[in-house]
């Protein structure tokens, strides 16, 4: 039977969602830390994200 979680509390309504989130969610973050590749510099993605905004606005102001 599942148990119910109280919604002020919790996003999930029962116990066993949020413990089958936690379990995926974990092993998402465990994939990330031992994903042998390089990490990316900070400044590098932000540089790639604000390029990458201008480009779509620009895009998207020629729309509409």
């Amino acid at each position: 039977m599942s148990t119910p979680l109280d919604p002020r509390v919790s996003e999930f309504e029962t116990k066993e969602q949020a413990d089958s989130h936690d379990k995926w969610f974990r092993a998402k973050v465990q994939a990330a830390i031992d994903d042998p590749r390089p990490g990316i510099p900070h400044d590098e993605v932000m540089a790639r994200m604000s390029a990458r905004i201008a480009e779509l606005k620009a895009k998207y102001q020629k729309v509409a």
